[in-house]
């Protein structure tokens, strides 16, 4: 090989390893000297050596002065430029621009400026140019399917659903997932196409079903699905078992377990998880050991952070104090704040001043800046009649300036989250919400029911209001305002 040639190579070889190096290059001296390699040795005709030239560039202004100074453009630069301006540089208004001065716009081009207005948020945007595309494939279609979802547009979404020309597991998931927790009516239609359209339940679709089956209340559906399913996964069997368990059926979730077990299946940690909730809600103790400890010798998984804290939330509750306690102690990981949370809101219920002493200790080097627990402990105090140790948190409170904080809850209704604060009056529909609110009173009170006020110590009028319009209240009387009749709110 003659030196000339041998040195092209090697100028060559020191340009192509500076565009596969993965240190940006950060100044407009270090881009030239590289250009200058490329136009020297050819490679500025490389698509692959001018995609990663672009690609490389470390800050926006070195990639637009080097691309507008390109005097020829191809498909592989375009598509670097876009991508570096959607991926890289999150500037969809430079993206959008450049979008439209591409002459030939491929499938690769048209998926890069919808899946970024899609990261952006710009949901309107994306749907736009998925209209103005000329070509769609599968992939495109989800996108917007998905799109569509997380703007809960229930009718636009299965509008788009039967349009498609093709489906696939995604497409399926999609569409079920965003049908919950407020569209069980479209859901069960959407339940029926599925069944005159598949000759057979797959475990996949199957337990989309079943999830949103038990997301809408409707247990006796999803139990049907489930049944009627060819195969059975682990996260089939969980989704059954968590969604009977978040619905507080307790028999029901434990008999979904025991049958999971004859059946030769192997839970995981989210099915012992649901298993040890579902024992939580009713108060089974003996089932809940049974579950916990069974994790390691019957099934060989280690209990996890959020398991430690459905026992001793278990064992707490039935006033087991000191076997929660043991436990908290006993962990292989640093106890966290669910851990000594629940303990002391054991303590609460049970009058046990020592050991909420033992946790709040805990719970403020964890988490000082959260006055719930101060606040609870303030309680505990107060109800064992120990003024002066009440006035001392209080005190603790205001030095380092904090409070208990205001309750936010939320409710979704079509698609669209409310949200409510402690004597929230912001909401269009406020003085409707206090209304149903007093309506509510007046039917609890004439059915004998009386608010427990009993630990209302300090600021009586304002702990009056907020127990009055509490935001779980007022995101329930919301809800019962705009929906049916018959829909369940969860």
């Amino acid at each position: 090989m003659n030196e000339p040639h041998s040195g092209l190579w090697q100028q060559k070889s020191i340009a192509l390893s500076l565009l596969k190096s993965p240190h940006k290059l950060s100044t407009l001296n270090h881009l030239k000297s590289l250009h200058v390699h490329l136009l020297h040795t050819g490679l500025h005709h490389s698509n692959f050596a001018v995609g990663n030239f672009i690609t490389q560039c470390a800050s926006l202004g070195l990639m637009s002065k080097y691309s507008e100074e390109l005097p020829v453009k191809d498909e592989v630069t375009w598509y670097a430029m876009l991508s570096s301006y959607v991926n890289k540089f999150n500037d969809m208004d430079k993206a959008r621009d450049l979008f439209e001065k591409i002459p030939c716009k491929d499938l690769g081009i048209w998926h890069t400026i919808i899946l970024g207005f899609v990261k952006a948020g710009h949901l309107e945007l994306a749907k736009e140019y998925f209209d103005r595309a000329p070509v769609k494939d599968l992939l495109m279609y989800n996108t917007i399917l998905g799109c569509l979802v997380k703007n809960g547009e229930v009718d636009c979404v299965l509008r788009l659903f039967h349009e498609m020309p093709c489906r696939d597991l995604v497409s399926w998931n999609t569409v079920i997932g965003g049908l919950v927790p407020g569209a069980l009516d479209t859901g069960k239609w959407l339940h029926s196409y599925i069944d005159r359209r598949c000759d057979k339940l797959n475990d996949l679709i199957g337990t989309a079903l079943v999830d949103m089956y038990c997301k809408c209340g409707d247990l006796e559906s999803a139990a049907d699905v489930f049944n009627k399913m060819s195969e059975r996964d682990v996260v089939a069997w969980s989704a059954m078992i968590m969604g009977s368990s978040m619905n507080r059926q307790s028999e029901t979730t434990l008999n979904f377990f025991y049958r999971m077990k004859d059946e030769s299946g192997r839970p995981n940690d989210a099915t012992i998880l649901g298993v040890l909730c579902a024992c939580v809600h009713a108060g089974l103790v003996d089932e809940g050991r049974k579950c916990f400890y069974g994790m390691t010798e019957e099934f060989g998984l280690t209990p996890k952070l959020e398991h430690y804290g459905c026992m001793v939330d278990l064992l707490g509750r039935a006033g087991f104090l000191d076997e929660a306690y043991n436990l908290i102690q006993s962990m292989p990981y640093e106890p966290h704040t669910g851990a000594w949370g629940a303990l002391l809101g054991a303590c609460k219920i049970h009058g046990n001043v020592e050991l909420a002493e033992k946790a709040i200790e805990h719970l403020i080097q964890l988490d000082l800046e959260d006055g719930g627990y101060l606040a609870i402990m303030s309680n505990i105090y107060a109800n064992a009649g120990r003024w002066e140790d009440v006035s001392r948190v209080r005190k603790l409170m205001k030095e380092i300036g904090i409070g208990k904080s205001r309750g936010i809850s939320s409710i979704e209704v079509n698609g669209v989250i409310h949200e409510f604060g402690d004597q929230e009056n912001k909401h269009p529909q406020a003085r409707e919400i206090y209304d149903m609110i007093d309506e509510i009173y007046r039917r609890l009170k004439s059915a004998g029911h009386v608010a427990s006020t009993r630990e209302v110590f300090f600021d009586v009028e304002e702990e009056e209001k907020a127990l009055l319009f509490h935001s779980e209240k007022m995101a329930v009387a919301f809800g019962l305002i705009v929906t049916d009749k018959n829909t369940v709110i969860l």
